[in-house]
């Protein structure tokens, strides 16, 4: 397959050329050879990585229902979405292990990749648990995450723990030999947040939501994942953070930024009553929080949604997509996807000037 014409993001800057690739890219450049798809006056970039979703199209892989793998997978590669971390929320070991073995097992048949799992707790604390249940809330414990780890099959890629809570910090040193550790869900001031990245962590859950905030005499997680070098999401639905917020964490963080969704079931459906790890949720206006109160539960948004928005709020296209699809592979250590180079994955999205999706290959296959 050969895409002409176009203007391809190469490292984290967009040159004119065209791309051959099989399941794999083999070139980028000016290539001899008639065009297969000439995308004259559009980008070709990575697909994007989304390593935090729950779930969409009434789906949540918490359930674990084999028949709701599909349908989320679709509607991800729809959104232009190649990979994701199936993620899980804050649940009993008993409901968490048939969930890594639904993910285990799912064969796509097209739609996104299921590049791992996500493991959004259970080892937060109670005071920042937003949205997760506080009856199945656990300390962090090892021997739990190797269970759960294993009954995946292995692909739990990132684990987010609070890193105040008791045995968090020998959890993180044996836990990071394995997938990557974010800090989140977490009441952690500076220096414990700071122990907790030199004990092994790496990455930083939803930064801002579900954590101290960033204080000129408490930094908390923020100040010390910028000083830790750490990685960190956030959430550009534009109702978790402020454009203003989203700008000066770009300018902060720069390449370490990640977008991600946290979408919920709700995330392609009609505004309504849905639920969340065992808790109900209403969506009003693409707005899911906890019903009958203000607590937001996640979002509602794609994560093509998540880079349109960070474009309008004043981010160059380049850091978008930079922070959109190889940054994240990054920081859940996917060295096969994320990028446009020889080797890698032939995960492309073609989009227009405009931001509007036009095509979608994944492993080198137009969906």
């Amino acid at each position: 397959m050969l895409i002409k014409n176009a203007k391809v993001f190469v490292g984290k800057e967009f040159v004119d050329g065209d791309v051959r690739f099989g399941s794999t890219i083999e070139a980028v450049g000016t290539l001899e050879g008639a065009a297969d798809y000439d995308a004259a006056g559009c980008y070709v970039i990575p697909g994007l990585v989304d390593i935090h979703t729950h779930g969409a199209m009434g789906e949540d892989f918490s359930d674990g229902n084999p028949a709701g793998m599909q349908p989320m997978a679709d509607y991800y590669a729809a959104h232009g979405v190649t990979s994701f971390l199936a993620t899980t929320m804050t649940l009993k070991e008993e409901t968490l292990t048939p969930a890594m073995h639904t993910i285990r097992d799912f064969k796509r048949q097209g739609g996104a990749k299921c590049a791992g799992i996500h493991l959004e707790g259970p080892f937060l604390c109670y005071a920042k648990r937003g949205a997760q249940a506080a009856e199945n809330l656990h300390k962090p414990d090892a021997d739990l995450f190797d269970r759960l780890n294993a009954a995946s099959g292995g692909m739990v890629k990132l684990v987010t723990v609070a890193c105040e809570e008791e045995g968090a910090e020998a959890f993180i040193r044996n836990v990071s030999q394995k997938c990557t550790v974010s800090l989140g869900h977490s009441t952690a001031d500076y220096d414990t947040a700071m122990a907790g990245f030199a004990a092994g962590a790496t990455h930083a859950t939803h930064l801002y939501n579900g954590m101290p905030s960033f204080l000129h005499r408490a930094p908390g997680i923020i100040g010390a994942a910028l000083d830790s070098g750490a990685s960190v999401e956030l959430i550009c639905d534009g109702l978790h953070i402020h454009p203003a917020v989203i700008r000066a964490t770009y300018k902060m963080f720069g390449d370490k930024l990640n977008l991600i969704s946290d979408s919920l079931r709700c995330a392609g459906m009609p505004d309504g009553d849905y639920e969340l790890g065992g808790q109900p949720i209403t969506m009003k206006n693409g707005k899911a929080t906890l019903t009958g109160t203000d607590t937001l539960a996640g979002s509602s948004i794609s994560m093509l949604d998540a880079l349109r928005n960070v474009v309008k709020f004043g981010l160059p296209l380049e850091a978008a997509v930079y922070a959109a699809s190889t940054a994240p592979a990054q920081a859940a250590g996917l060295s096969d996807i994320g990028a446009i180079e020889a080797g890698r994955a032939a995960d492309l999205l073609v989009l227009d000037k405009d931001l509007n999706l036009k095509a979608v290959f994944i492993n080198g296959e137009r969906l």
